[in-house]
């Protein structure tokens, strides 16, 4: 299991943002180059978070992005969740209408339901503010 580039740019992106002084915003150009992410990648992912309500997108020649609330109110979860849709770790954790012929009787879906909540829970512990305090770009 291994997560997405998308994913990791995604968490680099609200990283690098979290850490601009309060009221300055982040250019998609300055985003890219501090974190070496293409800029074309980049804009889908900004959009991708700017819709899930992360971001905030401000256009025009001064516009940019920043965070739609406080960083430590913004945890891993929320940015992975955002670019990737809810996580599961196995396709009987979706539920009963997963698909899954042998959900009924599957004696390995307690486990991955078990394991899933543990990985949700220590994504959703980390938040951003703990790069506040990083040094200011």
């Amino acid at each position: 299991m291994q997560l997405s580039r998308k994913a990791d740019y995604a968490l680099r992106a609200v990283r690098h943002i979290s850490t601009l002084p309060k009221g300055k915003l982040g250019s998609i150009n300055s985003i890219a180059e501090a974190e070496s992410i293409p800029r074309e990648f980049l804009a889908k992912i900004l959009k991708d978070l700017t819709r899930s309500g992360i971001l905030v997108s401000y256009q025009g020649v001064t516009g940019g992005y920043r965070l739609s609330r406080i960083p430590k109110e913004i945890s891993f979860l929320d940015v992975i969740e955002a670019i990737e849709g809810p996580i599961h770790l196995n396709l009987c954790t979706e539920g009963p209408n997963c698909g899954c012929d042998q959900y009924g009787g599957c004696q390995f879906r307690e486990f991955w339901e078990n394991q899933e909540v543990t990985v949700k829970k220590a994504l959703s512990k980390h938040h951003f503010g703990k790069y506040t305090r990083r040094a200011r770009r």
